[in-house]
């Protein structure tokens, strides 16, 4: 099992550091203008997932943030401010914040077996308890769907539908090779599925398959 929360783990960080770059090269126009009608924004995409680290691989396990956020504080979370960055919030601070998210995660993942018993608060009553494996695998997936999506302009999802990817020229034209949309590449990861049977609340489809975006 430990080399499974090892591979985890290693998809985890990969898939981090092709999210934030995403965001090398742009203007900080392009990383927090608003692509869709809610607002939603690549920078703001980095603030929620900054949550979810926090969320998902911190507090589900009684680790909780060692810095408060606005918008978790003030209930806007729930109307989506963590979608999209204020005037306020500086690209380096939303940035910043994401990795100290992550490095608080890798903390709770070093010191906790796949089987650790978790609760995700904001989860229905009846699904709430988890575990760190549940938990992780669907951490994995979600960096990289999330940028994907962005760049892609997917409508499979509301928070990323419609968005488009910004150009890297002045005036349009074709995106840069480096932030051209690629065809993910999917790998199976032994043991996922097991894990969710036993201990999972999402219904693991026949093989599960962990998709990393690579550049």
């Amino acid at each position: 099992m430990s080399d499974l929360k090892e591979e985890l783990h290693r998809k985890l960080q990969a898939s981090r550091a092709v999210l934030l770059a995403k965001l090398d090269n742009l203007s900080e126009y392009n990383r927090r203008r608003p692509m869709t009608p809610t607002g939603t924004s690549l920078l703001g995409l980095v603030k929620h997932l900054a949550g979810l680290e926090y969320g998902y691989l911190g507090e589900s396990f009684g680790y909780p943030a060692p810095e408060s956020m606005p918008w978790v504080e003030d209930g806007s979370i729930w109307q989506g401010a963590d979608m999209w960055a204020k005037p306020s919030e500086s690209g380096e601070y939303i940035t910043g914040l994401y990795r100290r998210a992550c490095a608080h995660a890798d903390g709770v993942i070093a010191a906790l077996d796949l089987e650790a018993p978790g609760s995700v608060a904001h989860w229905p009553e009846d699904r709430r308890d988890t575990t760190l494996g549940v938990l992780l695998i669907r951490m994995v997936a979600e960096p990289s769907t999330l940028a994907m999506r962005t760049l892609s302009g997917s409508s499979s999802t509301g928070r990323a539908a419609r968005i488009r990817m910004p150009s890297t020229k002045p005036h349009g034209g074709s995106t840069s090779p480096r932030f051209r949309p690629r065809p993910m590449r999917s790998s199976l990861i032994p043991g996922c599925s097991r894990h969710l049977e036993r201990n999972g609340n999402l219904k693991p489809p026949e093989r599960l398959r962990l998709t990393l975006d690579r550049v």
